[in-house]
């Protein structure tokens, strides 16, 4: 049976409050001009800056990300950021006019205008939920259960009283995801019929509003919640059916869409982030984003074969090879996008209409 090409969470969408259209602000000292003062990063890979690297990658399938070319295009060195430089999340902190966001786990660092909670390889479920099904969590047990909890700790940390909490929590943006990718990648690579995949789905989605739902109730007005990608579109997936042919991938084949009714969260934003719909424009207008065809479903960094995919030889392991010219390829290493691709995706998100509702960081901010 082939496997999906969308697994998607659509979730709640709702807008509450008006935004007025204002003027962008270029600062990245983090003195902007917008409401938004601080931004707060839950997830996995598609956000981590350098949670896993912290936790340890030893002996593991993401110990490349230690090393270059990782991060080899902006940073010059490996930062922890599973691409070649810069993640959605930096382009948003960016486009606020916000400091690049530090990792949780990263000691003495500078958590004045946010945190990144996200950790490569994390779940939206916790490692107990794929224990009970006999799966195995490779990398981490930081879901985004235990994401939460640090999020709490760490406001411990910073507010002075109870009102001072609520003014950080209404200036705050939160990013809650994308999550949920690593589910179904761990039950697909450990070949669990499409099946069994599907009775997760709920769980997924019903984890990631949970987590919403307790931002919420602790004062949280500003929410962004990222869906996942078309996976039947990644290298490591074309790889994995041993298929040349893209369109083995039947979109019917999949779990189905989940959608929670709107629910009215006064004076809140809550909005969807179309990853799906944002990925598939990409590969659908590659000419002219800048992207060259014959590599779009090729890693740029891999270990060679039809998509330049091989599990047992990831980007930066011995006997690979990367393209010098990263910024013409979608994927950076058979999972992950590169630089540019995430650049475009970030600018499609939030200004080409792939939001629900359509949203702009600039008017979400209030930047003036």
């Amino acid at each position: 049976m082939a496997l999906p090409k969308r697994i998607s969470l659509l979730l709640f969408i709702v807008l509450l409050i008006s935004s007025r259209a204002v003027a962008v602000s270029s600062s990245s000292s983090g003195d902007n001009d917008c409401d938004i003062k601080a931004v707060y990063s839950f997830g996995d890979s598609i956000a981590d800056t350098g949670n896993l690297l912290r936790e340890g990658v030893d002996n593991t399938s993401f110990s490349s990300i230690a090393r270059l070319p990782y991060g080899e295009t902006t940073f010059g060195y490996p930062t922890g950021r599973c691409s070649n430089g810069l993640l959605m999340i930096d382009f948003i902190a960016k486009d606020l006019g916000l400091p690049y966001l530090n990792p949780y786990l990263e000691k003495d660092a500078n958590f004045t205008y946010g945190v990144n909670f996200a950790v490569a390889g994390a779940t939206a479920l916790d490692a107990s939920f794929f224990s009970e099904k006999g799966m195995m969590i490779p990398f981490t047990n930081s879901s985004l259960h235990v994401q939460l909890g640090w999020f709490k700790s760490h406001l411990k940390t910073i507010c002075s009283s109870e009102e001072d909490c609520g003014d950080r929590m209404k200036r705050a943006l939160f990013m809650v995801g994308e999550i949920g990718g690593n589910d179904y990648n761990y039950a697909f690579f450990g070949k669990r019929p499409i099946q069994e995949v599907a009775t997760i789905v709920p769980y997924v989605v019903g984890s990631i509003i949970t987590a919403a739902k307790e931002l919420l109730d602790m004062g949280a007005v500003r929410l962004v919640i990222p869906g996942n990608f078309p996976i039947g579109c990644i290298p490591a997936y074309l790889t994995l059916v041993n298929s040349v042919n893209p369109s083995a991938y039947d979109e019917n084949d999949s779990p189905k869409s989940h959608r929670s009714a709107p629910v009215a969260v006064p004076n809140a934003v809550i909005a969807y982030a179309d990853y799906f719909r944002a990925f598939l424009y990409i590969l659908n207008n590659a000419d002219k984003l800048g992207f060259n065809k014959k590599f779009l479903n090729q890693a740029c960094c891999g270990g060679g074969g039809g998509y330049n995919f091989d599990a047992a030889a990831m980007c930066g392991a011995p006997g690979t090879s990367v393209d010098r010219n990263p910024s013409s390829f979608v994927s950076w290493d058979g999972i992950h996008l590169t630089q540019e691709a995430y650049r475009i995706m970030e600018k499609e998100l939030f200004g080409g209409g792939y939001a629900y509702p359509s949203i702009e960081l600039t008017k979400l901010a209030k930047c003036q």
